[in-house]
């Protein structure tokens, strides 16, 4: 039985779209897809091939594959298709370049609308120089002028991005359509959860419908996490691994310093000096390179900076996935122990972890959900552009959230607030703390300035009548996107 498709509705209805306006003008189009592994590029593709019933060919190139393998590959796939009228069309030797490849597929296109899918691009472009150029000139010369839809589906976003570049062949040739996790509330309705539920398992799964699809309906994140602490196989251990091999395959430094965030360094010190070795700390001017290269390049991690009316030091690194994050975090030593046949020990040391590791993770969802909120127009400070938190250099005080008119520097603080994902409500005690800390935010303005309060299980009585301009709860959070 098939593994059940899970949201997508609105990008589904996009390349649907794409599709009738290849059939109705008879010419044809590209559509460049990227976005992280298992955020479900592939079966997206594959669902709008299967429920059009289009002929259709789907090309996955193989990482490290030769030039030469890879054009063997195509050609075999091509042949076993849906799209050769004639077999005899498809040549029996596998050419020997690209050019001669696509002229094959030219060949064997029908004069009724066709899709094309050539996944993992990347790669292709990688083994192959020419092999952008030749795409191009195919494209150009032989595809665009006939019914066919073109996906070409890549995990690595900044090889993506720079293969429709100005400044490569392909420019103005394909539309962008960037495939991100599901949200939270695309994360309910396919899990059957509530509002707090539902966080905990977006948080979980990242978003990710290729986990999303082994859990069971109706499961809070923690008995899904028990219960596949008993299979060393789960999706929920082998998408986050199958990640991390296929970008970062060796142990290199990029591998040391992703980890050292992954583990709770989020500091440029604590950094080096947790991917460094017996000689000393990694020095910063090898380490400044690989953060860029981690956060700007392949966005696997995402820098946060002090957000107020003044510039602010340091930032603070986290792992962006967070399901990448938890792996890094718990459940790679729980694989190790469901692997050795202690499922029990698996579960509990994440147990041990989940409290703290939960805290930070919500975190740059609330302020994703604020922003949102605040873009919608319903929203007690409507100048809010932009959401972050505020910190100095000893930490303390930190602040949760920072509502600002711009960032990185801000004209105008519009509020600041702390967010409390616990057992316990919001009270008092910790309202005075966002008090005397805020106070410390370079914009902050008592009295003008105003507090939110975002917590798991509410606030105490006095709260909400104490000067507090917004509270949410997780229902709020998750409303953020429209549910």
């Amino acid at each position: 039985m098939p593994a059940p498709f899970v949201g997508r509705r609105t990008e589904f209805a996009l390349l649907r779209k794409r599709l009738d306006q290849v059939a109705a003008r008879g010419a044809g189009g590209a559509i460049a897809i990227r976005g992280p592994r298992q955020v479900g590029k592939s079966r997206l593709a594959q669902e709008l091939c299967s429920r059009s019933q289009r002929p259709y060919v789907f090309f996955t190139a193989t990482k490290g594959a030769s030039p030469l393998k890879a054009i063997a590959d195509f050609v075999a796939e091509l042949k076993e298709s849906s799209l050769p009228a004639d077999l005899e069309l498809v040549p029996k030797t596998p050419p020997t370049n690209w050019p001669s490849a696509f002229r094959a597929l030219a060949a064997v296109l029908p004069d009724s609308p066709s899709i094309v899918v050539l996944d993992e691009l990347p790669w292709l472009a990688e083994q192959d120089p020419v092999f952008d150029g030749a795409l191009q000139t195919a494209w150009d010369r032989l595809l665009a002028t006939r019914p066919v839809l073109l996906l070409l589906l890549g995990s690595d976003l900044h090889m993506m991005e720079r293969f429709t570049a100005y400044d490569r062949p392909f420019y103005g040739r394909a539309d962008s359509l960037v495939l991100g996790p599901l949200n939270p509330a695309e994360t309910g309705d396919a899990l059957g959860l509530d509002a707090a539920d539902a966080i905990d398992a977006h948080l979980v799964s990242g978003g990710l419908p290729g986990i999303l699809r082994a859990w069971p309906h109706g499961t809070p994140a923690l008995r899904f996490i028990e219960t596949e602490c008993s299979d060393p196989a789960s999706p929920l251990f082998g998408v986050p691994e199958a990640a991390l091999l296929a970008e970062f395959p060796a142990p290199d430094q990029s591998r040391r310093v992703l980890e050292a965030v992954g583990s709770g360094d989020r500091t440029h010190a604590n950094i080096a000096a947790t991917a460094g070795s017996q000689s000393g700390a990694l020095p910063s001017g090898i380490l400044s390179p690989l953060l860029r290269r981690l956060t700007e390049e392949k966005r696997v991690l995402a820098a946060d900076t002090p957000l107020s009316t003044s510039p602010g030091k340091p930032a603070l690194y986290r792992v962006a996935d967070s399901n990448l994050r938890l792996y890094l975090a718990a459940m790679r030593s729980a694989q190790e122990l469901s692997r050795r046949g202690r499922p029990e020990a698996a579960y509990r040391l994440v147990e041990r972890r989940w409290a703290t590791w939960r805290g930070r993770a919500v975190e740059p969802l609330v302020r994703e959900a604020l922003e949102l909120a605040a873009a919608s127009g319903d929203f007690p400070w409507p100048d809010t552009a932009t959401v972050g938190g505020w910190w100095n250099r000893r930490f303390a005080p930190e602040i949760d959230l920072i509502g600002a008119d711009r960032a990185p520097v801000a004209r105008t603080l519009c509020f600041a607030g702390s967010v409390k994902w616990l057992a316990s409500p919001f009270d008092q005690h910790d309202l005075t703390t966002l008090r005397t800390g805020a106070s410390q935010v370079p914009g902050f303005t008592p009295g003008t300035t105003g507090l939110a309060v975002v917590s798991l299980s509410g606030t105490t009585g006095s709260v909400a009548d104490d000067g507090v301009g917004l509270v949410w709860g997780p229902r709020d959070v998750v409303s953020a996107w429209g549910s």
